[in-house]
């Protein structure tokens, strides 16, 4: 076998039955499996997953693992000559998995590879591409330095290397990381020690230890609707220090000046939120505009929302402020929808997708929000 997709998930069951959804279609004439471990999840994941997708295989945890040992377990039965972890929470396109192995077996010494992640509203990801966070590259992230100076203060996010622009880099996320199985076992996985936010740092390092090259790999866009969307608040920042704290406990010492470092940035992070104040609230849109051929969708969707609701083609959208396209999948394949989300961001938009044959749609208005699902009220499709 060529290919087996892990994918882990806790209490994300909406975002799973999407993410599954676009996997199999990327996979559809490839020899390649789909292996979904649940680490206890307390939602109806487990069940949707056997009465949606009953031919992919399933592992349901009796306790959260946690992402390193949940991941690891997948892998133990994985049978892919490369492996790809794949977060619940993201949409691949239809040609992800041809591209990116396609460039796997031109690579010499190759270690991991990650791709261009973008967030719901189309804009690009940064941690997309990483550097080794030494104390004082971690320390220019949590103050924001690399925003400002980022020629100088880059290297978190490999600035070195454009968004469009395919290359080595050190460290790459673990919402998309494709690599042979052999080297994944040689290395030992994930880290079942690390604490969270570490486990992707630690593993992308160890590769390179071994001598080998990862890659970021832009020729092909994945959503990601968590993104950094994870609440920048004080556990956060506890739990970011504790991850920094482990890694570097590993693999060098802990210095004096990275505890200060890291002291300094929390500091800094704080008063930054201070004087941010609070979110703004979310509103409703103003207007919606569907894709798709379906005038019974629009009707119903007209009857959920309790306002029109325009159906359109996919090639005239204007520049237009709280609007929110929803792309119909069973209209729409992945790459396109993708596409879409690129070609039009930051033009006033938000946008959802129903998944085929699903009564939800989900999507995320901002890098800084949660990917949100919508349940449609006596909905059947």
């Amino acid at each position: 076998m060529q290919l087996s997709i892990i994918i882990l998930n806790y209490n994300v069951r909406y975002f799973l039955e999407l993410c599954v959804h676009s996997v199999q279609n990327a996979i559809q004439n490839s020899d390649a499996e789909i292996i979904v471990i649940d680490n206890n999840s307390q939602d109806d994941s487990c069940s949707m997953m056997k009465q949606r997708f009953p031919n992919v295989k399933l592992i349901e945890n009796k306790e959260n693992l946690g992402f390193p040992k949940g991941n690891n377990i997948g892998v133990e039965i994985a049978k892919g000559e490369y492996i790809c972890i794949l977060n619940p929470d993201t949409v691949v396109s239809e040609d992800t998995f041809t591209k990116v192995l396609a460039f796997a077996k031109n690579q010499e010494d190759l270690g991991i590879i990650g791709v261009k992640l973008i967030d719901g509203t189309g804009n690009f990801l940064p941690e997309s591409k990483r550097g080794i966070p030494t104390p004082f590259v971690a320390f220019t992230k949590i103050t924001g330095l690399y925003k400002i100076f980022p020629k100088t203060f880059g290297k978190y996010y490999a600035q070195y290397l454009s968004a469009n622009e395919t290359g080595k880099v050190e460290i790459l996320v673990g919402a998309f990381m494709l690599m042979k199985r052999d080297l994944y076992t040689e290395i030992g996985g994930f880290d079942e020690n690390c604490f969270m936010y570490s486990d992707d740092i630690d593993l992308s390092y160890m590769v390179l230890q071994k001598g080998k090259s990862n890659f970021y790999f832009h020729e092909t866009s994945v959503i990601h609707y968590k993104g950094e969307s994870t609440v920048k608040d004080g556990i956060y920042m506890k739990r970011n220090q504790q991850a920094m704290n482990f890694f570097f406990k590993k693999h060098f010492r802990v210095s004096f000046f990275f505890t200060v470092f890291m002291r300094l940035g929390i500091v800094f992070f704080s008063m930054v939120k201070l004087f941010q104040g609070k979110p703004k609230p979310k509103s409703d849109p103003d207007n919606y505009i569907l894709i798709s051929n379906d005038e019974n969708l629009r009707v119903k969707l007209e009857h959920q929302f309790g306002k029109r609701v325009e159906m359109q083609d996919l090639l005239i959208l204007k520049n237009s402020t709280a609007t929110e396209i929803i792309f119909d999948q069973n209209y729409l394949n992945f790459t396109t929808i993708i596409n879409a989300l690129e070609a039009n961001k930051n033009k006033g938009f938000t946008f959802k997708i129903i998944p085929k044959s699903s009564p939800f749609m989900l999507g995320s208005n901002s890098s800084f929000d949660r990917g949100e699902v919508l349940k449609m009220a006596d909905f059947v499709y």
